[in-house]
């Protein structure tokens, strides 16, 4: 079959979902976990936006050796050069250059005629090809670019040395028949469009990207774009785990077929799910907690008679399955170690098994039987460290339904143990009022969010916060049984990583520019 390359843009596009801040460490790890999922192309980051940015791709066009690691640029010479610095050392660098084409951008944003755009797009794809073999190049707002305009981009794209040309629906404004005629149109009518890979780069605002990204690969699409869990911009990307699951499971109709290690989806998700704080609603497809639950009693029946009645992808295929190993508080360390290679840690360091066996120990103290779930919410909350200049060492709170609730916060310091008791309108900001005295630091909440983790009263909680400090924002993560533990662990997590950020080299703000 036909091979459909994929171009994940998760750590770029991906982390400008509002509220979504990842730093370094968390990059490598996701772009770590998408090597093990077998994308073809990784977009790390936008290099000119920022040192911590260049410094982040940096990380990732290290770690990564079976992938090709990307940075995007807009088509400046400058920014050419700093997708340069970033992948110096990268087993196997490329660019991604973008330029606006569509009359509403040309006229307003880049306030260029359609001359100076193909000279612009041509003069920037032979400078970005001295430096890198693989050059993408992407005319930004393609999908409300006039059709005869858009072929005469990509001929100009190709002339001067692309490998890739990205047609992106930037504002998800097309149907999938409007968007596969796009691809069809160039195949029929580009010169040289048989030497360079077309590829589809979808978003969401209709909620056509993956029906969209589909169509162009009927259309003779080589490579699809998106992100991990559909996230991005505004309503999103193409889910690159729906585009895979459709090839696999309709193989006989699309005729094509990506290489993912597709065991791995669940895993994927999961990790981007807690790095991002980007809850995965229930109701996603393949990767939403309901797509292989089943309660209509008609459904159970069909189910428990032959499981293809209502279930067209096996759980197993993507990574999900039930495990006959029960832990508990009487389980040691080598079943948990066992565990986690049934699970798919097996690549863990000894430092990293011992702190999570310890936090595991702690919750089976609490619960009669630790699942699957929790075992994954501990180590995803474990695996990603920042330096710790705070940490929780005790928490007393006082509340009932006629008096003011305390609480009083014990903290570990580089200095040694503080204590302090503060008054809130509710517990958790006397908690927080607690920990913002210990501390010194000033910062504003700017999300709080809890979810359960796994089922039942005893469930693991997480609690998932942003907390803002002038210029900066700060993700941070707490899991527990009880509730406000968890909500104190996630503050105390997230001024770890504001102040790891402000020890940092100084982060200059992204520039304020549209993005495909």
């Amino acid at each position: 079959m036909r091979k459909i390359y994929i171009f994940d843009t998760t750590l770029r596009d991906g982390e400008q979902s509002p509220g979504v801040n990842l730093n370094t460490q968390e990059k490598v790890e996701i772009a770590l976990q998408l090597e093990r999922l077998g994308v073809d192309r990784i977009e790390a980051g936008f290099p000119i936006a920022s040192p911590g940015d260049l410094a982040a791709v940096h990380a990732v066009a290290l770690a990564v050796k079976n992938a090709t690691v990307i940075g995007l640029a807009r088509s400046r010479e400058q920014d050419v050069d700093a997708v340069r610095e970033a992948l110096k050392g990268a087993r196997d660098p490329g660019i991604h250059l973008f330029l606006a084409t569509s009359p509403i951008h040309r006229k307003h944003k880049l306030r260029m005629e359609k001359e100076q755009v193909l000279e612009t797009a041509e003069r920037m794809i032979r400078y970005a090809k001295q430096f890198f073999d693989k050059v993408e190049f992407s005319p930004e707002d393609a999908g409300r670019t006039e059709l005869d305009f858009l072929c005469q981009v990509t001929e100009v794209a190709i002339r001067a040395g692309a490998t890739v040309v990205n047609i992106p629906d930037t504002v998800g404004y097309l149907t999938p028949y409007e968007y596969g005629n796009i691809f069809k149109t160039l195949k029929e009518n580009v010169p040289g469009i048989e030497n360079i890979q077309l590829s589809a780069h979808c978003h969401d605002d209709l909620g056509m990207a993956t029906a969209n990204a589909l169509a162009a690969i009927l259309n003779g699409a080589d490579q699809i774009e998106g992100t991990i869990n559909g996230i991005g911009e505004r309503a999103g990307n193409t889910s690159l785990e729906e585009v895979a699951l459709t090839l696999a499971t309709r193989a006989e109709y699309f005729q094509a077929t990506t290489t993912l290690n597709l065991k791995e989806i669940a895993r994927t998700s999961r990790l981007v799910s807690k790095l991002t704080g980007m809850v995965v609603p229930g109701n996603k497809a393949i990767v939403g907690a309901n797509a292989f639950a089943h309660e209509s009693g008609i459904h159970q029946d069909g189910m428990l008679k032959e499981k293809t009645t209502y279930e067209i992808i096996s759980p197993d295929t993507i990574g999900l399955r039930d495990s006959k190993l029960v832990l508990g508080k009487h389980s040691g360390r080598h079943a948990f170690r066992e565990k986690l290679i049934d699970l798919g840690y097996e690549q863990l360091t000894e430092d990293q098994v011992n702190a999570a066996f310890g936090k595991f120990k702690d919750v089976a103290d609490r619960k009669k039987t630790v699942s699957d779930e929790d075992i994954r919410a501990l180590l995803e909350e474990k695996i990603i460290e920042t330096p710790e200049v705070f940490a929780l060492e005790q928490l007393v709170v006082s509340f009932d339904s006629h008096s003011t609730p305390k609480a009083t916060v014990t903290l570990k310091t580089t200095q040694g143990i503080v204590k302090h008791e503060s008054e809130g309108n509710g517990t958790v900001d006397a908690i927080y009022h607690a920990i913002d005295a210990l501390t010194g630091e000033t910062v504003e909440l700017d999300d709080y969010t809890i979810k359960s983790v796994t089922d039942g009263t005893d469930a693991l909680g997480e609690v998932h916060v942003v907390l803002k400090q002038e210029d900066s924002s700060a993700q941070g993560r707490g899991v527990s049984t009880d509730i406000l533990e968890a909500s104190a662990r996630a503050y105390v997590d997230a001024l770890n990583r504001l102040i790891d950020k402000r020890n940092a080299p100084t982060r200059n703000r992204r520039d304020n520019v549209t993005l495909i």
